[in-house]
């Protein structure tokens, strides 16, 4: 991974302090439209993860392909994922 380590992990331990408090929300009957926000904030951080990771592979991987053939590997590889990020 070409990405900042410690952003990712910075974002994770977030998703994963939110996630967790979810679990609390759920065991205590919380209301429905407040997990749904805290489910949202989690997701929100999940996906900032993933922007500093892309943004990683983009910089390093993409730009540093050697040649023409594998830089349009790498390109696919990027529109695809974009493409499930969008489903």
């Amino acid at each position: 991974m070409k990405a900042d380590p410690v952003k990712v992990k910075r974002q994770l331990s977030i998703a994963k302090g939110q996630i967790e408090g979810i679990q609390k929300m759920v065991e205590e009957d919380a209301y429905c439209i407040d997990i749904s926000n805290q489910l949202m904030a989690a997701i929100a951080v999940l996906k900032k993860a993933n922007e500093i990771v892309l943004l990683g592979h983009i910089k390093h991987c993409v730009h540093g392909a050697c040649c023409e053939s594998e830089l349009d590997e790498k390109l696919s590889e990027v529109g695809a994922l974009l493409h499930r990020m969008g489903e």
